[in-house]
């Protein structure tokens, strides 16, 4: 027989008008409510009808993701963070890639397939703030300045960077050189941002610093130009394994005779040789947030901003000068 809406809250103990918010991802409902709700729906094996849901509602129970590239790590980690986190609230998830035609055909792809609304990922996000999204589209972006029309959702990676920094001059290093990641990323920008702080607060002057794509080659040439210094902040993990393999050709050994902290936590970080330090990115709580805020909107929520803690990780490629 099939679950309908009154068995869920007679399991939960709650009104049907209350497993209806849960089922329609509506953020009025109290955390530990959801959770009973949700125990009760998975208990029972209770699925929304989408089709019926839309027509009720005038909604798709869709949401989009904007990214421009998925070769990177981080946005891959995003997607299946925002993947999960959508499926949890019974979203189905359209995914496009910003192309030739640019941030506006992407928006009017999602809003062809139907969607309730779209998040905007990590380098995408600088196209996103140059153009007015379809006014029936809610817009969430993931690490962005300050913009009225969005949500915002962020890991503070100035303060991964500036932690980063500490951690390698608390060991001993006279400074720190900088591996950042491209122009125009705002991740990018505020980790070198954060590294500057850090540097500043120890009273050194700021080293130029080099620039990779993101990926480990871009990393392996870019370190060439750091072969002597005795510590380095990459602003992601990928560029720090091809800073590793760079630094291993040149003779120059980690950790003994120059430090690497990336930025990220990767899955095979705690497997490069040596193991990497690194700032730890929590994507699921990112994931989590920015479709909370989204459908937030969705259901006629005000814009927020949030922004998530990362912490420093410790392993073996930093050691004491």
């Amino acid at each position: 027989m099939r679950v309908s809406m009154a068995d869920v809250a007679e399991r939960a103990g709650v009104s049907a008008q209350t497993v209806s918010r849960v089922a329609n991802g509506s953020p009025r409902v109290d955390p530990a409510t959801r959770a009973r709700v949700e125990k009760a729906m998975a208990d029972l094996g209770y699925r929304m009808h989408r089709a019926a849901r839309a027509l009720r509602t005038g909604q798709t129970s869709t949401i989009g993701l904007v990214v421009s590239t998925l070769a990177s790590v981080g946005n891959s980690r995003m997607l299946q963070a925002i993947s999960e986190a959508a499926a949890a609230r019974d979203y189905a998830l359209a995914v496009v890639t910003v192309g030739e035609r640019g941030i506006r055909d992407a928006f009017a792809r999602l809003r062809s397939q139907g969607v309730d609304g779209a998040v905007v990922l990590n380098e995408a996000t600088e196209l996103a703030r140059d153009v007015d999204p379809p006014a029936d589209l809610h817009v969430v972006v993931v690490d962005s300045p300050p913009d009225a029309r969005f949500s915002i959702v962020q890991t503070d990676h100035a303060a991964g960077a500036r932690a980063a920094t500490a951690h390698l001059l608390a060991l001993g290093h006279d400074t720190v050189h900088h591996l950042g990641g491209p122009r125009g990323s705002f991740a990018a920008a505020e980790r070198e941002r954060g590294w500057r702080f850090a540097l500043a607060d120890a009273g050194l002057v700021t080293p130029e610093p080099v620039r990779g794509d993101w990926t480990s080659a871009s990393g392996h040439r870019a370190v060439s130009h750091l072969l002597e210094a005795t510590a380095i902040f990459v602003a992601n993990d990928q560029m720090a394994l091809g800073a590793l393999r760079a630094l291993a050709d040149a003779g120059r050994r980690v950790p003994e005779d120059v430090s690497v902290v990336g930025f990220d936590d990767i899955a095979d970080a705690a497997e490069f040789r040596p193991p990497l330090t690194t700032v730890r990115q929590d994507f699921d709580a990112l994931g989590r947030r920015a479709v909370t805020a989204l459908v937030g909107a969705i259901e006629g929520g005000e814009p927020i901003a949030e922004t998530v803690p990362p912490s420093v990780v410790v392993r073996r490629s930093t050691a004491q000068a």
